[in-house]
């Protein structure tokens, strides 16, 4: 799935008609930019004017704007399916600007969608112009043969990257696609002015060195702009700006209001490593109760994600995976659901808790509260200690099994103070990003399928993830080799650089285990894989945790 928007209040000020074009020029051209064919996108308008009254200059501005939109939407072919307007953008004497934003939505083939950043040196950086008529409208005709060509670059694989040219202009694009993966550029351009001015509808394209460019783009109007760099540089007319120095300005605005950075007082941090051979004897390698296809239990409660997720990733693997939903409505429905949830973990293998939510608000408190239930309880010990059942809990599933003591300590425990525990993120907000995290411990069966040290990318979307123990208590757990995973640098060594730890857990703590390895917590969702997931961001996705907790009942 595709989705857009365009809108720039300047051009809106100066004119609501063009303002309008614009809009869903720059949406459509976002559409095309991705991979996708903007002749099957659909459109819905948002307007938002200030209060009309009986003024026919402020009517007149939503008429314009609307009558904008009908125009591009007549000339591209394609229709707005929805909406919504407000006219009541005024406050005493301030009026919004004539707003009319459009949304662009549209699908395609996976294997088509293509990301903005820059991919690789030494390819040619080329901009696709959209002309303009002596009324400053869009060549519409002119933008088919464009953005027709343009997808089928992309369906032919000869795109590397692409970004949409917007409000700041070529210097801004460019700048963006540098960021990416800080590889550098060399513009060739003489028009130094003309970088900074808004170009809606133009489209960059990286496109690989050894490509005839003027065979390529013989009816189009293009431009070869320049070509980009392994070093992290901009170089244009003698000026050279370093990108790091840029993204770092780039960032600062809003530095205050959405921080980036936390203070570190402790950068050195260990790097653990459980004895493998050690490691080896400790781990059960397989129960002891064989079944073709284990049962895997997967509780509901309010506030839970990734269930969907997960249930996907265990049948995938050759499970059977249920949801169980916990019914709360009313005291009735809540203790069928504890009945039907006691049986359903006498005939499973492995209950998983799944989880997005923020603590303490989400699921993970609604789990601990059920869990504790005395049927519940023993449902679970009998699973771990009669028939070497397993457990999984990611994000809200993690705070579940820290707080009933499953984990660190496999068995039901009242926390203390000495007790382990996730708490809010230092940098203080909710953080979503993409982590590298080592696997430090092979311990537990869960990790069968990997090697020790090995580096997995995996995705993270919490408020409340930040491990936190006494020194004593990581110093046992590391002893004991409970401390599965760690988030790690570039070079593979844990750390307390947000970029690479984004929650600031002590010791750049990501995973532990139970003291046998049969209870797994983590944060980072593991059951977020898929061929076609993140492409964009390198390393390797997938540690076949499911795979391996299906096969240890083989």
């Amino acid at each position: 799935t595709l989705m857009t928007y365009g809108f720039n209040p300047s051009i809106s000020r100066w004119s609501p008609f063009h303002g309008a074009v614009y809009a869903v020029v720059e949406a459509v051209a976002k559409i095309v930019a991705m991979g996708g064919d903007y002749r099957k996108a659909r459109l819905s308008l948002q307007e938002f004017f200030e209060k009309l009254g009986k003024d026919p200059v402020r009517w007149g501005k939503p008429f314009s704007a609307l009558l904008g939109a009908y125009y591009a939407q007549m000339k591209l072919g394609i229709p707005a399916i929805g909406g919504k307007d407000s006219m009541s953008g005024t406050f005493k004497d301030l009026d919004v600007p004539p707003t009319l934003v459009a949304f662009a939505v549209s699908v395609g083939d996976v294997d088509n969608v293509i990301s903005t950043e820059f991919k690789r040196a030494g390819s040619q950086v080329v901009l696709a112009k959209l002309k303009k008529d002596e009324f400053q409208l869009p060549d519409f005709d002119q933008l088919h043969k464009t953005y027709t060509k343009i997808h089928e670059l992309i369906k032919g694989k000869t795109v590397l990257a692409a970004h949409s040219v917007r409000q700041g202009g070529i210097s801004e694009a460019i700048s963006r696609m540098c960021f990416g993966n800080m590889i550098g550029v060399e513009l060739e351009t003489g028009n130094i002015a003309g970088l900074f001015t808004p170009d809606y509808g133009s489209i960059i394209l990286e496109i690989s060195a050894d490509t005839n460019i003027n065979e390529l783009f013989k009816e189009l109007d293009y431009k070869v702009l320049g070509t980009t760099l392994a070093e992290p540089v901009i170089k244009c007319g003698g000026t050279v700006l370093n990108l790091n120095d840029l993204a770092e300005k780039w960032m600062q605005p809003l530095e205050k209001v959405f921080p980036t950075k936390v203070e570190v007082k402790d950068a050195n941090i260990e790097t653990f490593v459980f004895d493998q051979a050690s490691a080896e004897s400790s781990a059960k390698a397989g129960s002891s109760y064989k079944i073709a296809i284990p049962k895997v239990l997967i509780p509901v409660f309010p506030g839970t994600n990734c269930d969907y997720d997960i249930q996907k990733a265990f049948e995938n693997a050759g499970g059977s995976a249920e949801m169980v939903i916990i019914r709360n409505l009313s005291p009735d429905s809540l203790n069928e659901s504890l009945a039907y949830l006691a049986d359903k973990i006498k005939s499973s293998q492995i209950i998983a808790f799944a989880g997005d939510g923020d603590e303490p608000e989400g699921p993970g408190k609604f789990a601990a509260a059920v869990f504790r239930n005395p049927y519940i309880r023993d449902a679970v010990m009998d699973l771990l200690q009669n028939r070497d059942g397993l457990i999984l809990g990611i994000s809200s599933g993690f705070h579940a099994l820290l707080k009933l003591g499953l984990l660190p300590y496999g068995e039901f425990r009242t926390s203390d103070a000495n007790s382990p525990a996730l708490t809010r993120n230092s940098i203080g907000r909710h953080v979503s990003c993409m982590v590298q995290t080592r696997i430090v411990s092979k311990k537990s069966p869960w990790f069968s399928n990997v090697n020790l040290g090995d580096i997995h990318t995996i995705a993270v979307s919490h408020g409340e993830g930040r491990f936190v123990a006494s020194d004593a208590m990581i110093r046992e757990l590391a002893a004991n080799g409970q401390i599965a995973t760690q988030y790690v640098d570039m070079e593979g060594k844990a750390t307390y650089d947000i970029k690479y730890n984004p929650n600031g857990s002590l010791y750049a703590i990501e995973g532990i285990t139970s003291p046998d390895g049969r209870i797994l917590g983590k944060m980072g969702h593991s059951e977020r894989k898929g061929t076609c997931v993140c492409i964009n961001v390198p390393g390797n996705k997938d540690q076949k945790i499911f795979e391996a907790g299906v096969q240890y009942f083989r």
